[in-house]
């Protein structure tokens, strides 16, 4: 590993691209932390989204220094045929499969807690540490699904180990700095909270998507086209703008 590359002016501009990019790409990160946090009391919050980030940051540098692996399971390990079914099943598309499956459940389940304010009631309760341990497991399982997606287009950028890890160090960092104010505005808007969840659930649908067009699964000769990544991101900064806005608004009418 050459550190020495970080020092050339395309190991800058490398560096500075695939840090913004992972940035960007840890947004649906944040967002499944802060949800999952929100479970814990206000003492145990930032400790949780702590841990999430670091454990991203480990498991992302552990994956990189297994690039082989992580390239071959873009191969396929078996194959389906059933005629108006096919499919070529990679490790890759199953983590991308069972990750947006788990998302689905995570956002589905929360939003229940949510709209059924008895089954808060009706449940066993909780010491805060089995809280705690329960959200961490939760966030390093998701944790991996996203490192896996994350690696994959990094090494579509640049080839080399220095640029990667760093990358992936300083956008850790940076989403640390965030992740605070982040979790506070959602707990203290819990229509933010609704919203999150709805991007949990788009974010599922997409990995299962992506699952699909990974293992170029096709239903009666029709291929699963990939869904661009870009369109996502934009529909949910759109979303969230549109209720900050109307988060202002409400505030100035009780003002008023």
């Amino acid at each position: 590993m050459n550190f020495q590359e970080l020092l050339t002016p395309d190991g800058i501009v490398s560096l500075i691209t695939l840090t913004f990019l992972e940035i960007v790409l840890g947004i649906d990160n944040i967002i499944f932390i802060s949800i999952a946090a929100n479970k814990l009391a206000r003492k145990d919050q930032a400790k949780a989204r702590n841990i999430g980030l670091l454990l991203a940051m480990f498991f992302r540098i552990i994956l990189l220094f297994g690039i082989s692996y992580i390239i071959a399971m873009q191969q396929p390990f078996t194959y389906i045929s059933w005629g108006w079914l096919r499919a070529g099943i990679s490790g890759q598309s199953l983590i991308l499969f069972v990750g947006g499956l788990f998302l689905l459940y995570k956002a589905t389940s929360e939003i229940h807690e949510k709209l059924e304010k008895q089954y808060h009631e009706d449940k066993p309760k909780t010491t805060a540490s089995n809280k705690l341990n329960a959200v961490v497991i939760q966030i390093a399982l998701i944790n991996i699904v996203f490192s896996v997606d994350s690696i994959l287009t990094a090494i579509g950028l640049t080839q080399v180990l220095s640029i990667m890890i760093a990358a992936v160090v300083i956008s850790v960092l940076i989403m640390m700095g965030f992740s605070g104010p982040v979790g506070d505005f959602v707990n203290k808007h819990p229509s933010i909270q609704m919203l999150g969840m709805a991007f949990l659930i788009m974010i599922g649908f997409m990995l299962i998507a992506q699952a699909a067009h990974d293992a170029d699964v096709s239903f009666f000769n029709s291929h699963v086209g990939e869904v661009p990544k870009g369109y996502l991101y934009f529909a949910i900064a759109f979303s969230l703008l549109v209720e900050v806005l109307n988060i202002k608004v409400r505030t100035k009418e009780v003002e008023a």
